[in-house]
């Protein structure tokens, strides 16, 4: 066996102990979530059966809908494309819903779903195929050609018992058209005019789909979630789950590789491979650091700028880019204006053989109470206690969150899908600001505020949106000159910022710094840059330099020579003489030019007097000859 596959077995042995060790903490409660089925033709079947709502997909909180069952005489287990059978599930005008019935097995649950869908059913029930209690359809472990349809699946599934299954087949068989209604308002509780809900979460960015598909929900449910707790709708809180390491295994290289405050609390290693990359205890720490994020935002009044840091954080300080560590996190609480020393309090030590407050009350957290079971997957939504069952897609969870809303009390981003912000108007939103020349990189979205460096008079400014922004391209140097150093001394003017299509800021010639913040004056002299030829002197001045020549030599600053004073003369009279030539040439031309333009003035003036004294001769107007009728050569 290669290293690297010794590697890996030895970490999926380790994550198993790991998740054994959770079992005794929590008892491992699951809770199925359930919506109403009600079967309401033909009079013989009448009644109302729960159902489990499919972990994917899109339920319809809040609502109800009403269908027609059918069941396929071929491909009853939906496990392959119903097209290969020539089934069509499309809906007619004016007809019901298709509620298609499945049978359970040979395939997984999420994928005859998908075949559903894409044959036109709006809605699935899968019938189990074995008597038992009623199981939450999951969805399978994503991978490559899973991911693809798992995504997309938009339409509500349920699962139903053998017994209730086998009592629509019969009825269909039997010639009978079955209607039923699934009802999903009683699927969330709606207590009152707050909704409660959690998200939990993990700040690892590298372990795929699920990853992928979480930071994305994230960007997009920002805007809605901070409108929400802003209006006091909501409340919100988001978690973080953790393990802990067997005491058997504390002093290990896998425990102390994935866990902090001696094996208390563990997270897999984000690439699944001990010897590179980051390590499961970097994970631990930034979901212990965004944790603390929430809890000062909080105590400021503020809870909703845990959105805006871990959205920020995803951007600026990706696993890829070797930028998630404390450095580029302390980036971000700083420019949202967070206390970070707070926030370090908050998180304490890492390496101290104790229990840590923050996590302790999150591993309590992950047990169930009450109507909602054991959290133990990522990510996972409860609303009013409940976990959510469906899509992670911002519309799908914004429905379910106001179907928590009691009657009547649902606030206007439930309403309309019309959501405005202007998180510009608060710390410009974390991002990039010159006060001095009124800039920002701050633009208000739909969906929250975006870092995003300003296009001003035709210049591109470039840069990450947050920290810097400069001008680029011709014109950037007449806006606030580039954000390049420049001064004025002694009637000289000089800048380091150069018009050439470069963001780079560099130091005018004969200065040296950064060209940002500051150029310091180059000594020529001392430096001995110039004045290099045995007869001359040299004296520096700010930006430049002065340089002399001994006797009646002349300094020539292109050559850094001295030439004497009779060769620069005769060059000045060489020189002098050309001019004169080159003046007198053109003194001549322009008189020339006059007098052509004179003598054909006169002509013209003599010919248009000719013609209008034809039509409209005037009395003390003297004959005018007329060039027009002489006769020519």
């Amino acid at each position: 066996m290669h290293k690297m596959e010794l590697q890996r077995s030895l970490l999926r042995c380790f994550l198993g102990f790991l998740l054994l060790s959770l079992m005794p903490l929590s008892m491992a409660r699951f809770v199925v979530e359930k919506n109403s089925l009600t079967v309401t033709s033909p009079e013989k079947i009448k009644g109302t059966h729960d159902s489990a709502i499919g972990n994917f997909g899109i339920p319809q909180y809040g609502g109800s809908m009403a269908g027609t069952v059918v069941y396929p005489k071929d491909n009853q287990k939906g496990c392959k494309g119903f097209d290969e059978f020539g089934i069509s599930f499309q809906k007619k005008p004016g007809a019901l819903p298709t509620l298609l019935l499945v049978d359970r097995g040979d395939c997984f649950f999420a994928l005859k779903v998908w075949n559903a869908q894409k044959a036109g059913a709006s809605a699935v029930l899968v019938a189990d195929n074995i008597e038992e209690a009623l199981i939450t359809m999951d969805s399978p472990e994503e991978d490559g050609s899973s991911a693809k349809y798992i995504e997309n699946i938009t339409i509500p599934s349920a699962l139903i018992e053998k017994s209730f299954g086998e009592t629509l087949k019969k009825a269909i068989s039997g010639g009978e058209m079955v209607n039923i209604n699934l009802d999903w308002r009683e699927a969330v509780p709606h207590p009152d005019d707050r909704v409660e809900y959690e998200l939990w979460t993990n700040s690892n960015d590298e372990c795929g789909v699920k990853c992928d598909m979480l930071m994305e929900f994230v960007k997009d449910f920002k805007g809605a979630a901070q409108i929400l707790e802003k209006g006091g709708y909501t409340q919100f809180t988001p978690h973080y789950i953790t393990w802990y390491c067997p005491h058997a295994f504390t002093i290990s290289k896998q425990c102390k590789s994935q866990c902090i405050n001696h094996g208390r609390y563990c997270a897999p290693d984000p690439e699944q491979d001990f010897s590179t990359g980051y390590e499961g205890r970097d994970v631990v720490l930034e979901n212990l650091r965004q944790l603390c994020v929430f809890k000062v935002a909080k105590e400021t009044k503020k809870p909703w700028v845990w959105w805006d840091y871990v959205t920020d954080f995803q951007i600026r300080c990706p696993m890829k880019e070797k930028k998630y560590n404390k450095e580029c996190a302390d980036g971000v609480i700083k420019s949202l204006g967070l206390d970070i020393k707070k926030i370090e309090k908050c998180m304490g030590d890492p390496a101290d053989d104790s229990e840590n407050p923050v996590l302790k009350e999150e591993q309590d957290a992950q047990v169930g109470k009450g109507s909602r079971g054991d959290v133990t997957i990522l990510p996972t939504i409860v609303v009013n206690n409940r976990q959510y069952r469906g899509k992670l897609e911002k519309g799908a969870v914004l429905k379910a969150i106001c179907s928590g809303f009691e009657e009547t009390t649902d606030p206007a981003v439930c309403l309309s899908t019309d959501v405005e912000t202007n998180e510009c108007l608060d710390n410009n939103g974390g991002c990039w600001q010159d006060k001095a020349a009124n800039l920002t990189a701050c633009k208000d979205t739909f969906r929250g505020r975006v870092c995003e460096c300003p296009l001003i008079d035709g210049v591109q400014f470039k840069g990450d949106g947050y920290t810097t922004c400069q001008a680029s391209g011709p014109g950037r140097c007449k806006i606030n000159n580039g954000g390049c150093w420049h001064e004025a001394r002694d009637g000289h003017a000089f800048s380091a910022c150069s018009d050439n299509g470069e963001v780079k800021c560099q130091c005018p010639p004969g200065f040296k710094g950064d060209g940002v913040k500051s150029c310091v004056d180059i000594d020529e002299c001392k430096e001995k840059k110039a004045c290099q030829c045995s007869e001359c002197s040299c004296k520096d001045t700010w930006g430049s330099y002065d340089c002399t020549c001994t006797g009646d030599l002349l300094y020539m600053r292109d050559h850094d020579t001295c030439i004497s004073k009779t060769a620069s003369e005769g060059k000045s009279s060489s020189w002098a003489a050309i001019w004169v030539i080159l003046i007198g040439l053109a003194l001549a031309a322009g008189g020339a030019y006059v007098l052509y333009k004179y003598r054909l003035r006169s002509y013209m003036d003599s010919e248009i007097r000719a013609i209008m004294a034809q039509y409209m001769p005037l009395d003390s107007q003297a004959e005018v000859p007329n060039h027009a009728n002489e006769e020519r050569a």
